[in-house]
């Protein structure tokens, strides 16, 4: 016997893919989280979903602590549990709701590596050089990491893109984010050169019957992954010296940082990362010693 029927988790399922958009990754760690606490619950002899109380959800959160699990991944099963619950409420599952109160440890913040502007600039001219072999994954390689630094778009949003959502007479794309919020965001020329030799030269050899409208292909033809663009750009960050270890959201970071660096507002940041929240962004970027150095000069009057 369960304490939450697989029926009323079915359902759950269907409302996070359905109605709240989450991604199949978001609700694959939400189903787990919510049978990881079912085990729990049927542990300390709970009979079903109504039974619940805020005890035992604290109680199962606290065993996590004590389980090893670190702050951000005891923050999502409390999340994961609220949401469960906010939505059972609302369908007739529970009469009342046992995580209102429930509080869960603040995310630890990790920014991921950042760049510094040059060597941003030697990773996309090393891109460059190595697209002149004239390799169609090389020269798709470039086009990708030119766009991802340009446009601060997240990996999953560069590789769900069709060849339609890039204009390259107004150097921008449209990009689908979190919760299916459409977005149109600039890149500038060096992307723009990229990817029109990808579009034009490049990409024509390796599109299949299974390309669809894809605009960045593997070498069979498919929709590049986000696997495949983390392999890309690590293999060229293995040639260049002294250079942090970073991911594709390491470029994202990295383009945002240096438009705060040159001046650009953080509401604008904010749009062009596609953040819900302000305070989103100001957790995710960081402003240089210099230019917040140089603001207080200008600003304070006993500077």
């Amino acid at each position: 016997m369960t304490v939450i029927p697989e029926g009323v988790i079915a359902a759950f399922e269907q409302h996070l893919l359905l109605e709240k958009g989450r991604s199949p990754h978001t609700v694959r760690a939400y189903l787990a989280d919510l049978r990881g606490l079912q085990d729990y619950l049927m542990s300390a002899g709970v009979d079903g979903p109504g039974d619940v109380r805020l005890a035992d959800l604290r109680g199962w959160l606290g065993a996590q602590g004590d389980a090893g699990a670190s702050r951000s991944t005891i923050s999502r099963r409390s999340a994961a549990a609220k949401t469960f619950f906010r939505w059972a409420v609302r369908h007739g599952h529970v009469a009342a709701d046992p995580s209102l109160r429930l509080v869960a440890p603040g995310k630890a913040h990790h920014l991921p590596g950042v760049l510094k502007k040059e060597q941003a600039g030697d990773l996309m001219t090393l891109a460059a050089v190595a697209s002149d072999d004239a390799d169609p994954v090389h020269v798709r390689n470039r086009a990708m990491l030119e766009l991802l630094y340009a446009s601060g778009m997240r990996v999953g949003e560069l590789t769900g893109l069709d060849v339609d959502d890039v204009d390259l007479q107004t150097e921008t794309a449209r990009v689908l984010g979190k919760g299916d919020k459409e977005r149109i965001v600039p890149f500038g020329a060096p992307a723009a050169e990229a990817i029109d030799l990808w579009v034009r030269t490049a990409r024509p050899a390796l599109v299949t019957t299974v390309s669809g409208p894809a605009l960045f292909l593997g070498r069979r033809g498919r929709r590049v992954d986000q696997r495949q663009v983390r392999s890309s750009l690590q293999a060229l960050l293995a040639h260049l010296p002294d250079i942090p270890h970073l991911g594709p959201h390491g470029l994202r970071h990295s383009a945002a940082t240096h438009l705060l660096d040159g001046g650009a507002d953080l509401r604008t940041v904010q749009e062009l990362l596609g953040h819900a929240s302000l305070a989103t962004t100001q957790i995710y970027t960081h402003v240089s010693v210099e230019r917040l150095r140089s603001a207080y000069q200008q600003a304070h009057p006993r500077a």
